[in-house]
Parts: structure tokens; sequence; C-alpha cells
């Protein structure tokens, strides 16, 4: 399916009442959505600025993350060079490369990153211990995400 295939079906869409259309050519899916609606309440409670004070710090306690034992700032962070699909092992009945408490030295592979077919051998940076694996096997990741956590 080329551009101007789509944007004829954009046009279709469009100019027709439908709200969505999913068309499948092949490994090819589109998606096409018109419209949202976003639910608004009809009436807003009154609140008090007593009350509207006491919401306002409740969420803010909510949003204030939680203190971990262990200090963070003498972990290191291995992350992905590149954006792809996550691996701990080198095929599905293989064992991970790593897991939490393994001693790694620098350059021991601790995953793949599958991107484009091509299967990323990402190595260790540092020598130490995983402390955390903060991506689960078979998960999308991005560029720069943070994949274990190492202490040196």
């Amino acid at each position: 399916m080329n551009l101007n295939e789509i944007k004829q079906l954009i046009d279709i869409v469009n100019g027709s009442d439908l709200q969505e259309a999913v068309i499948e050519e092949g490994n090819f899916k589109i998606i096409l959505r018109r419209g949202f609606s976003i639910a608004t309440p009809l009436a807003a409670p009154v609140q008090t600025a007593s009350a509207v004070s006491q919401q306002q710090q409740a969420q803010v306690a909510a949003a204030t993350p939680t203190v971990k034992a262990e200090p963070v700032s003498n972990l290191i962070d291995s992350r992905s060079p590149i954006v792809g699909t996550f691996y701990q092992s080198s095929s599905p009945d293989a064992p991970p490369f790593v897991a939490i408490n393994d001693i790694v030295k620098k350059g021991d592979v601790l995953c793949i990153i599958e991107a484009m077919k091509l299967m990323n051998e990402i190595e260790a940076e540092v020598s130490g211990t995983i402390v955390e694996i903060l991506v689960d096997n078979g998960q999308a990741v991005e560029y720069d995400q943070p994949l274990f956590r190492i202490k040196p």
C-alpha cells in the first residue's frame, strides 16, 4: 500500500459516517479513526478551599516517589543503545544471559536487542553485580532506556 492509497482511504473515511476503518493487506495493517469524545461531568460538585487544599496535598503525597532502602546513586544503569525488542536469552529455551545477583565483567553479554531482524548483543559497560532487571523479556525498548542496574 502506497501513500496515495492511504490518502484516498483517509478521504473516504472522512467523507463517510464511519468512525473507524481497519484495513489489512498481507502483513500490513492500518487503522483509521475519526473523532473522539472526552467525557465531561455534567455538574461539578462545589468544593470549599480547605477541601481543595486537602485534595491537592493528597495528590502530591500520592505522586511522591517512595524511597528505596538502598541508595540508587551508587548504581550504574546499563542503557539500550538502540530501539528494538529486548530478549534475556539467545533462544526461548536457552537460559537467560544474566539474573539478579549475578556478577558480570565488563564486556559480558547482558541481553540481546532485536532491531530490524538483526540480533544485537548488549554488553556490560562496567564490572559489578546485577541488582535490577528493568525490562521484561520480549518487551519493546526505546533508545537510552535503562535495562539493568549494576552495582560496581
